[in-house]
């Protein structure tokens, strides 16, 4: 799974200029799912995003959590961070997850974070989304489980 984190002071997501997820201060997730992945990868991924001390303590020190904090998160289903353009001008997805299968590790990963205590809202897999958020920082973070692990 990869995952891109943009610390927020608010995020939305719409579709068909619906709003249908929304947070506060937090964090922004595009999350892609890869063929390959499986239950495991989401729990791991879920639970290091959960731990990471991205947010400013009173010193302007990143050393709080976002349990720490009692921020939100926002999943937004992003199957282009399996891009490959290393060939041509058109990039290839064919190591995205099939509908199917991100739908569901798409939902796992977010039951994973609320299980773990926190608020998460989302947008809507395989939509076509529009996603606004204020970058708080700006803190952006890449996350590849197959990195996380080695």
């Amino acid at each position: 799974m990869r995952a891109l984190l943009q610390r927020v002071a608010w995020a939305k997501v719409e579709v068909e200029g619906e709003v249908i997820g929304k947070i506060d201060k937090g964090i922004a997730i595009l999350l892609g799912v890869h063929e390959e992945d499986s239950e495991a990868e989401a729990n791991f991924l879920a639970q290091k995003i959960a731990k990471l001390r991205i947010f400013q303590d009173s010193e302007g020190k990143m050393n709080l959590s976002i349990a720490d904090t009692g921020g939100a998160f926002l999943v937004v289903s992003q199957f282009t961070l399996y891009a490959d353009a290393r060939k041509g001008n058109r990039p290839s997805y064919v190591h995205a997850a099939r509908p199917d299968k991100g739908t569901a590790l798409y939902e796992y990963f977010q039951a994973a974070l609320v299980k773990l205590g926190f608020k998460v809202a989302s947008g809507r897999f395989g939509a076509d989304m529009k996603v606004s958020l204020l970058n708080d920082g700006p803190v952006t973070i890449f996350l590849d489980t197959k990195e996380l692990k080695s």
